[in-house]
């Protein structure tokens, strides 16, 4: 089926794979499965690389280039998740690259989707949990450098906290730093965003609306960003490996209109990012991820 035209489309590094160790626990799955369940409703395009150049924006030139080149320590391989190889660096370039693509489409357009992306582990010299390189953070620094945006807010709703973006974007007053995490979640140090809610385990739907709706879209309504990154982590569902909620696809949808929503009333162009899942249930993370795109061809379309 050959998707309808209209001004949207999505970036997957789907094509772009490495060699993981058979039982790792890295969903590798899950990006091939949301390319083919929205590829029938609209284009879906292979990611561009991102150049070290824009990586270089926040990261340690130095660090990338001995990430490049495989001069990484066994503690750095197990801090980051991955085994080093050639093809890691360079699905994390993609990854990011499709952040950078969909930034642009958000600016032409309204929104703008990468289905990847949303590294919020990644700190300047540091790979931490599947992260490489912060696309959130490196996109805040295109935006704001270039003179797109005045100010940017990264909203991430992912159930660990975006402890890299924290530190990256901590001392520029043009960036918001929002994440609602799991409070006795991964990453046991937490970093200091902008605005922080750790939530306990076991949150609802319910619980959780309630948390977005007082204080998240509030906090965002004050700042009055005129670009907004979110991060559309699913690990939030009931049943995820390294999530501690117990949120359902329904609350997940509901989450997603909302912050949509708000961006479309409040003019804001907006890029979505996938950020993690990894439910038992594999057919759940994938109809999960690909929620954020069916509701933002809803919203803005």
């Amino acid at each position: 089926m050959t998707p309808p035209a209209g001004p949207f489309q999505a970036y997957t590094p789907a094509a772009y794979v490495f060699p993981l160790p058979e039982g790792h626990r890295f969903p590798a799955y899950k990006y091939a499965g949301v390319r083919d369940r929205l590829s029938p409703l609209l284009p879906v395009l292979d990611t561009p690389a991102l150049s070290w150049a824009d990586a270089g924006r926040v990261h340690d030139p130095l660090w990338l280039r001995r990430w490049r080149r495989g001069e990484v320590t066994r503690a750095e391989e197990r801090a980051f998740g991955l085994p080093w190889s050639p093809g890691v660096v360079e699905r994390a370039r993609r990854a990011a690259g499709g952040s950078l693509a969909a930034l642009h489409d958000a600016l032409r357009v309204g929104w703008g989707a990468n289905l990847a992306g949303g590294t919020h582990h990644a700190f300047r010299d540091r790979a931490e949990g599947f992260c490489l390189v912060n696309d959130a953070a490196i996109l805040t620094r295109v935006a704001l450098d270039g003179g797109v945006a005045q100010r940017v807010a990264v909203l991430d709703l992912d159930v660990h906290q975006g402890n890299g973006t924290a530190a990256l974007l901590d001392t520029e007053p043009r960036a918001l730093t929002v994440s609602v995490h799991g409070e006795r979640n991964y990453p046991f140090r937490k970093e200091r965003s902008s605005l922080d809610l750790g939530l306990p385990d076991g949150v609802t739907d319910a619980e959780y609306l309630t948390a977005l709706r007082g204080h998240v879209l509030p906090a965002l309504d004050a700042f009055r960003p005129d670009l907004l990154l979110y991060l559309a982590g699913v690990d939030v569902l009931a049943g995820d490996r390294f999530g501690r909620f117990a949120m359902t696809l329904d609350g997940v949808r509901e989450r997603n209109r909302a912050v949509l929503t708000w961006a479309r009333a409040a003019g804001v162009p907006v890029v979505t990012m996938m950020a993690g899942g990894y439910n038992r249930d594999h057919a759940l993370t994938v109809e999960a991820h690909a929620s954020v795109v069916l509701d933002g061809l809803d919203v803005f379309g």
